[in-house]
C-alpha cells in the first residue's frame, strides 16, 4: 500500500495550493480519506476529512479556506487550500482508513511566508 502527496510548497500569505495524495495497493471507494498536518513542535492535528459516500468534514481552523475532494477514478484526493495563512505551515499528510485498516502516506511541506 502507497499514499504519496505532492503539491506542497512556498506561497505566500493570501496564496493558494492544491495538495494530491495519490493511492495504491487499496480499494480506494471503500476508504474514508483525511488530511492531516503537522508544524514543528505542535501535535498532528486532523484537518478534513471525507468519507466513502463523500460526506465532508473540516476542522475549524480550515473551514471556509479548505475544501477535500476525491476521485475514485485516479484513486486520489485533494486537498484545496486557499488564503492561506502562516499558521498553516507544517507538513501535511493523508491518510485512509475502512473501520479495519489504516494507512499514511510520507507528507509534503507546506510553508507560508512572504
Amino acid at each position: 500500500v502507497q499514499l504519496v502527496e505532492s503539491g506542497g510548497g512556498l506561497v505566500q500569505p493570501g496564496g493558494s495550493l492544491r495538495l494530491s495524495c495519490a493511492a495504491s495497493g487499496i480499494t480506494f471507494s471503500f476508504y474514508a480519506l483525511s488530511w492531516y498536518r503537522q508544524a514543528p513542535g505542535k501535535a498532528r492535528e486532523l484537518v478534513a476529512s471525507i468519507t466513502s459516500g463523500g460526506r465532508t468534514s473540516y476542522s475549524d481552523s480550515v473551514k471556509g479556506r479548505f475544501t477535500i475532494s476525491r476521485d475514485n477514478a485516479k484513486n486520489t484526493v485533494y486537498l484545496e487550500m486557499s488564503d492561506l495563512k502562516p499558521e498553516d505551515t507544517a507538513v501535511y499528510s493523508c491518510g485512509a482508513n475502512n473501520g479495519a485498516r489504516a494507512y499514511w502516506g510520507q507528507g509534503t511541506q507546506v510553508t507560508v511566508s512572504s
